[in-house]
């Protein structure tokens, strides 16, 4: 008995959906590994001003937002392996340039357009990555597991980062900047060979294909809301270091880790919930819960408080992708999943590629203590969106 439940388990749903979220994991280990340091990086070591600091963390997302709709082409027709493989030479490369980049910082000018390269090549790995190994196990697992799919891919990510994050800021201060661009390589080496490791697998190729704008189109409402509640990780993600610095704090990693750990719990416990009460429900209450933690994280009055604001944040975002989500792509064809996925995803893209200009330019007109309540706003006005979209629901729309 219990070599058969020891054998259902390995081979269950759960199991097989997180051999190939782990591909993931790979892919924003390496994201994460910067995302403590670039900013204070930019501003104090090469001198150059929040703007552009935030600016240049952003430019992985704008590439990000170009690599989407070609990735979800790419599964659709060929399936996931080839993206996947292409993302981590993409990650690869962006350790390469990371590592020229920290090696020539004494050059300000060519230093900044080295890291700007390594955010290119990083923003195009994460758009061929970000919805391929989903899509991969999904096909393996069945349509059934796709909110499964989508949830274990969010704690693969965010795990990621949780360790990367505290991980990068411990290299960068006790070994050297330039090895986080050496650690870079060597996961994605990891990643690359994981991936080749596997069975290829393909959808049904039979089946009609909708135009991809025809697809961004069906899944823009729900996107929408996804980019605004974006903001709340993006001003995180990208200003909390400084943030932490303009506060005389110590430790601001440990921010984000915490806002990782608690977006992984609230993905654990109450991921089942988007398919008892419904997406946009969840949707609405997890942006209630992020606007909370934001408003705390901006009236601490210690860095104590400051990370239990983050972790509530983390908490509140946790089940928003997959909520929207799986009203976005419910009711599109296996045949446009890809597609579907791809576009959705533009949207968070797009949240985060602006996050770093706009508030920065919040930071630098009005200050830093301003960012925090500035994201509160922004998430609200996604709340917004999602009680418009419900509310013709209530009446009978389901489309």
């Amino acid at each position: 008995m219990n070599s058969r439940n020891g054998s259902a388990w390995v081979n269950g749903p759960g199991a097989v959906i997180a051999k190939y979220v782990l591909l993931s994991f790979y892919g924003y280990f390496t994201i994460g590994l910067t995302l403590a340091v670039l900013p204070v990086f930019i501003h104090q070591r090469l001198g150059f001003n929040t703007v552009v600091a935030g600016g240049v963390v952003s430019v992985q997302y704008v590439m990000t937002f170009f690599m989407r709709a070609y990735a979800g082409h790419i599964v659709d027709s060929r399936g996931p392996k080839p993206a996947v493989i292409l993302s981590m030479f993409c990650f690869m490369a962006a350790g390469i340039s990371l590592c020229l980049a920290f090696i020539w910082a004494s050059s300000p000018a060519l230093s900044l357009a080295l890291l700007i390269l390594s955010r290119l090549f990083t923003g195009c790995g994460e758009g061929m990555v970000g919805a391929s190994p989903v899509n991969w196990a999904i096909l393996h697992a069945g349509e059934g597991h796709t909110a499964m799919a989508i949830s274990y891919n969010g704690i693969a990510t965010y795990s990621a980062m949780a360790i990367a994050a505290p991980l990068g800021l411990l290299l960068a201060n006790n070994v050297g900047y330039w090895s986080l661009g050496v650690l870079t390589i060597i996961t994605g080496l990891i990643g690359w060979w994981s991936a080749i490791t596997k069975t290829a697998l393909r959808g049904a190729r039979d089946a009609p294909k909708i135009a991809f704008l025809k697809v961004l189109r069906l899944v823009t409402p729900y996107g929408a809301g996804l980019a605004l509640a974006g903001i709340g990780f993006g001003a995180i993600s990208t200003f909390i270091t400084l943030y932490f610095i303009y506060r005389s704090w110590a430790n601001p990693a440990i921010c984000i880790t915490g806002f990782s750990l608690f977006f992984i719990l609230g993905r654990i416990f109450f991921s089942r919930s988007i398919s008892t009460y419904g997406g946009l429900t969840v949707a609405i209450v997890s942006m209630v819960v992020e606007c909370i933690g934001l408003l705390v994280l901006c009236v601490a009055g210690s860095h104590h408080l400051a990370i239990a604001g983050a972790s509530i944040t983390g908490l509140g975002f946790s089940l928003i992708f997959p909520a929207l989500g799986y009203e976005a792509i419910r009711n599109v064809s296996a045949s446009n999943k890809g597609a579907a996925l791809g576009a959705y995803g533009l949207f968070i893209d797009i949240s985060l590629g602006i996050t770093g200009p706009l508030v920065g330019f919040v930071a630098s007109h009005f200050g830093l203590n301003y960012i925090y309540p500035f994201s509160a706003f922004v998430v609200l006005a996604g709340l917004l969106i999602c009680y418009l979209i419900k509310r013709p629901a209530v009446g009978g729309y389901t489309g």
